[in-house]
């Protein structure tokens, strides 16, 4: 983390050098091999992956969706990315960034290697017309106009440059030029004059290892590896993005994705239920270990799961009616019967800022129907003694769940019995995945169950800072308000030091878990997969900070492992198997 202190200490606080500013990254840096690209890894094979439900969209500036966000990374890239051993920002599609001495001036200068796959250069009008039409009040881009708010729009200069400046009065913001130089640039030639918000990106030129090549809707999305990939030669990517296609299957549900992948219509499967990884996994083909399981630790930061509430009406815009729900889900029993007790019960929105040096202070809400019934009372409901039910101000408490699986089924079954013994009706309304996200993004629902990623550079502002509670699309979906949360987070924009951010997060997770926005779950700590063994991998299956995204760009098809798959298969004979449990560490193969 020293290094990405030091670079964010010099772009607010850097010596003037001539013009002023200072040029990035410094002239002896040097591109490096990434830390787990083995050089074991062979190109070729098709890759079939579990791609959870149908997304609405494949543009993931429309489709506010980590599947989405995941397979559009594969196809388009930023002005910089990320070293994942020292956290840096590091050459993409620009060669080398400015930063003026005040912190308010990028100027990007676009790499001259860089071009979209069918073979038109990367320009900085691609750059600019990108931000545009992001910010387009056309465009249904939702947080993203979060990131690029902070920034007029980008202007072109000569020599292929782009300069993007911060708006009057906006403070320096640590993470200024990630906004500015992160966001997927997209061909203009190819894409103006179409209608953003239903882009299909199929055929499309791309600047990323991979096209979309073929679409088959709500069963299957294709991608091919670009021959003559730009950045194939480039020390960086050496040993990564090695299969020829990357097909996503989706399916309705968990279930049915795990059957998919016994019949291998799929070859790997990320695992989000302990029932499977426990129960599911004792069949032959894993002792035989023609299957195998892996459970993954790394550093990959901690999000959270939960039953989110719409606090924007009633009954849940009463912070004890939330905290009420919360008493009456029993996630102790759930986790024991259910989950085989694999999960730890979460009591904050970022669990991995905690350990026994700073535990965690929120209370760790438990199942109590007395304690739910008191505060329900306390909020002025009332059971009526002809029917049982509760009652206010002439109203039952009514209210309904929007479901998107039937994975959901057997914890809103425990859930409902527990809320018709304190007098309360749950209806449950079940949706496809993109029927879902078109509620969501309207903010059309009482109830849901919404599941978060994290990210080593946290922005809490997208979910939680009041102005985003009314922006359609956003990820405030709870419409959380809070003046003294927006204080914090306009304070933490400006502090450079991680320890500090740090900080004003636990501070800002002590103020949001007061106020009940989610009933929350469980989260485990491992990355499971389950696949057939066909694969090549890094020793520690997965990278430093990554999820089961990995897969797709360190992982290779071993032809020998897949033939001697098929010849143990008809044999009825077993593979040799690996450990179960693995972690990080860098380079190698296995």
């Amino acid at each position: 983390m020293n290094a990405i202190r030091t670079l964010l200490a010099c772009i607010l606080a850097a010596p003037a050098l001539a013009g002023g500013g200072r040029w990035f990254p410094a002239e002896d840096w040097r591109e490096t091999p990434d830390e787990c690209a083995s050089p074991r890894a062979k190109k070729g094979g098709t890759l079939r992956f579990n791609g959870s439900s149908a997304p609405k969209s494949l543009n993931a500036y429309v489709d506010n969706n980590a599947y989405t966000m995941m397979t559009f990374e594969l196809m388009y890239s930023g002005l910089v990315g990320v070293d994942a051993r020292t956290l840096d920002f590091v050459p993409d599609l620009a060669s080398r960034w400015h930063v003026s001495d005040d912190g308010a001036v990028f100027t990007f200068e676009m790499n001259p290697r860089a071009k979209w796959s069918d073979g038109v250069p990367v320009t900085a009008e691609d750059v600019k017309w990108t931000f545009d039409t992001v910010m387009s009040e056309k465009s249904e881009t939702g947080p993203w106009k979060v990131q690029l708010g902070y920034f007029e729009s980008p202007v072109v200069e000569p020599g292929g440059r782009i300069r993007f400046s911060k708006k009057p009065g906006s403070a320096p913001d640590w993470r200024d030029l990630m906004n500015c130089g992160r966001f997927p640039v997209l061909p203009r030639h190819a894409l103006e004059g179409r209608d953003f918000n239903k882009a299909s990106f199929l055929g499309m030129p791309v600047s990323g290892p991979y096209r979309l090549s073929r679409v088959a809707e709500q069963i299957e999305t294709e991608f091919s590896r670009v021959e003559g990939w730009w950045c194939a030669d480039s020390p960086s990517c050496m040993g990564l993005f090695n299969f020829d296609r990357i097909v996503m299957r989706y399916y309705v549900d968990n279930e049915n994705a795990f059957e998919a992948l016994k019949k291998r219509a799929i070859d790997v499967y990320p695992v989000y239920s302990a029932r499977i990884m426990a129960e599911g996994t004792r069949a032959e083909k894993f002792a035989r270990n023609w299957m195998l399981k892996r459970r993954v630790a790394n550093q990959k930061p901690t999000g959270f799961q939960g039953f989110a509430m719409n606090m924007r009406r009633s009954p849940f815009d009463d912070v004890r009616v939330r905290k009420a729900m919360a008493h009456l889900v029993d996630r102790e029993t759930m986790n024991r019967t259910m989950m085989s007790g694999e999960y730890f019960l979460l009591r904050s929105y970022y669990s991995d800022l905690y350990d026994d040096a700073r535990p965690c202070g929120n209370e760790l809400v438990r199942y109590d129907p007395s304690a739910a019934r008191a505060l329900l009372e306390e909020a002025g409901w009332r059971r009526r003694p002809e029917d049982g039910k509760l009652w206010k101000d002439g109203r039952r408490f009514v209210f309904t769940f929007l479901s998107r699986g039937a994975s959901e089924d057997k914890f809103l079954s425990m859930f409902s019995h527990a809320l018709e013994e304190c007098g309360i009706e749950m209806k449950i309304d079940r949706k496809d995945f993109a029927g879902w996200m078109r509620d969501m993004d309207e903010f059309n629902f009482d109830m849901t169950w919404a599941s978060w990623g994290s990210s080593i550079f946290k922005s809490p502002e997208f979910m939680w800072l009041s102005s985003e509670a009314d922006r359609k699309g956003s990820n405030n979906i709870t419409g959380f308000k809070s003046a003294e949360v927006d204080a914090i987070i306009k304070a933490e924009k400006s502090m450079l030091r991680m320890k500090d951010r740090e900080d004003a997060y636990r501070r800002i997770d002590a103020l949001v878990a007061e106020q009940v926005p989610y009933v929350l779950l469980w989260q485990v700590r491992e990355t499971r997969l389950l696949y057939w063994n066909k694969f090549g991998m890094p020793d520690s299956v997965l990278t430093r900070h990554g999820d089961e995204s990995c897969v797709l760009s360190c992982w290779w098809y071993d032809e020998d492992r897949a033939e001697e798959l098929e010849r143990a298969m008809s044999a009825g004979r077993c593979l040799p198997g690996v450990p179960e449990r693995a972690s990080f560490v860098p380079g190698g193969a296995r």
